[in-house]
């Protein structure tokens, strides 16, 4: 997932918007509309960075006379007391900036840093990490992002990505079988070609999927033990669909999720629960400006 320039300037929009900062009346009225500052942006904590796109954005935004030159790049790994970026320009404009600045980029550190540690946690397996659609509204394509700076692989980035058949599809559908039929059949008549998955709960419904051919095989909540006995009635049967593990993954419990040889491990809290890097931006003031 990469961030386009129209997709950084309406997020930053819609947060400095949100954020009233063209009326930000504590910084209008106490700091002097003349002063230029240096300041610094701080990793306060270990970490892995991302959203510097962002920090950049919001300045540009408020004013395209601050300058902000990073001092890390996206997807790297930093320590506590570590400077990833300089900004210099008026005290008006940075510290107006400095909230919306922050919020984005400690959001999105954490994010890449929680995907970081399940990484860690698989360790040497092929197994791939795959983030979910459980993202903060209208941020999708910055928290997608961020777990790629983590070093895990998106999934699904919206509805019409691919096909995934959950449970809720098919109760109203009757069954596997016949939601796939009907699925096949609106593709060919929309004249679309998609991956398809279908999320299973118990072996013998992989078995039935298996039966289908689909691309995609979505395990969820279940023990190790029977998802390694799906994989090797996958490897088995030839087929070549790709297995998924799913729900409720932890950091403690990845790893043996991962050792039972499936494909990919997903997991929704690289986005709906990350916790945020502790990130500060400190403005010093420059003695040469009166």
């Amino acid at each position: 997932m990469q961030l386009t320039t129209e997709t950084v300037r309406t997020a930053v929009a819609a947060a400095l918007a949100e954020d009233r900062s063209v009326d930000d009346v504590t910084t209008r009225w106490s700091v002097p509309a003349e002063l230029q500052v240096e300041a610094t942006v701080v990793a306060k904590q270990a970490g892995r960075v991302a959203g510097l796109p962002l920090l950049q954005g919001v300045f540009a935004a408020i004013d395209p006379t601050v300058t902000v030159r990073p001092a890390v790049a996206d997807g790297d790994p930093v320590l506590p007391g570590q400077r990833l970026a300089s900004i210099s320009g008026a005290a008006h404009s940075i510290i107006t900036g400095e909230r919306v600045a922050l919020n984005f980029v400690q959001r999105m550190s954490g994010i890449a840093t929680l995907t970081a540690a399940f990484v860690a946690a698989i360790g040497a397996r092929p197994v791939r990490l795959l983030d979910t659609r459980k993202t903060t509204p209208g941020l999708r394509a910055m928290d997608k992002y961020a777990v790629n700076c983590g070093g895990g692989t998106n999934h699904r980035l919206d509805l019409a990505a691919m096909v995934l058949l959950k449970e809720n599809h098919l109760a109203a559908a009757g069954g596997i079988l016949p939601a796939v039929r009907r699925v096949r059949d609106g593709m060919t008549a929309e004249g679309r070609g998609l991956a398809i998955e279908v999320e299973v709960t118990t072996a013998e419904e992989a078995l039935e999927a298996l039966g289908c051919q689909v691309e995609w095989i979505l395990l969820d909540n279940m023990p190790p033990e029977e998802m390694a006995l799906i994989v090797k009635q996958r490897n088995a049967s030839g087929s070549s669909a790709q297995l998924e593990a799913s729900g409720t993954i932890t950091l403690d419990t990845v790893a043996d999720v991962a050792a039972t040889g499936v494909d990919a491990v997903s997991v929704g809290a690289l986005t709906h629960s990350p916790t945020a890097l502790d990130i500060s931006l400190l403005v010093a003031r420059d003695h040469g400006v009166n």
